[in-house]
């Protein structure tokens, strides 16, 4: 079962969410709220596996509620739902710690999936927000100058794929290694990067031209 937490102003579709997945079988809605302004203390709480989180709501918004769960929670898997697909809000929330930034006009189907991704280590976007990344990594190519930080080609290979959106399994799948040695190149590459989650590796990797323009 997994184990949900949403964040939406808007009643109708915090209501929706709720019904969407309490009435999908894997899925349980532990809370709904209108704003972050008690977000560390309700995650802390409730232990949710995955948060629902919109960028734009009175009072604390997304981001900022973004910003004080990472503080105290990096394990947490949180997808920002938004109406939102501009460069500065998607940069904001990938290196503000997100797991994955979706529209709101995602069909439910393909929502469920995007939770289920999260859960198991996916990083999913919504298709024109994968568009929106590549071409803000495709700007930032021709700005500034490479870093490699030492990684070798196969922990370069493997940042690559996290920045795909793969998780463990499916990285291990297509490099025909196993989970663990996936999880020791990961450490390394977070060692190198001097940072402690993926959704960081992946910003620095943005900001350092380390993966392939696709």
């Amino acid at each position: 079962m997994i184990k949900v937490l949403i964040y939406e102003d808007i009643r109708e579709l915090r209501e929706g969410l709720t019904m969407l997945l309490n009435g999908s079988e894997g899925f349980e809605v532990l809370a709904a709220y209108r704003n972050c302004d008690n977000v560390v203390d309700e995650v802390t709480g409730l232990q949710p596996d995955v948060i629902l989180m919109d960028i734009d709501m009175p009072g604390t918004t997304g981001l900022e509620g973004l910003k004080r769960v990472r503080e105290v929670n990096k394990v947490v898997k949180i997808l920002m739902l938004t109406v939102f697909d501009d460069n500065d809000h998607v940069f904001k929330a990938i290196t503000n710690g997100a797991n994955g930034y979706l529209l709101k006009k995602t069909k439910p189907a393909l929502l469920l999936e995007y939770i289920a991704d999260a859960h198991t280590g996916g990083a999913p976007m919504t298709s024109s927000i994968a568009t929106q990344v590549l071409q803000m990594f495709a700007s930032m190519n021709n700005h500034k100058k490479e870093e490699t930080f030492n990684l070798t080609e196969r922990e370069r290979q493997v940042l690559q794929l996290l920045v795909d959106g793969y998780s463990y399994k499916m990285i291990a799948a297509e490099k025909f290694i196993s989970i663990d040695t996936v999880r020791s190149h990961i450490k390394k590459i977070y060692e190198k990067l001097q940072v402690n989650s993926k959704s960081e590796a992946i910003a620095k990797a943005f900001k350092n031209r380390m993966t392939e323009d696709r």
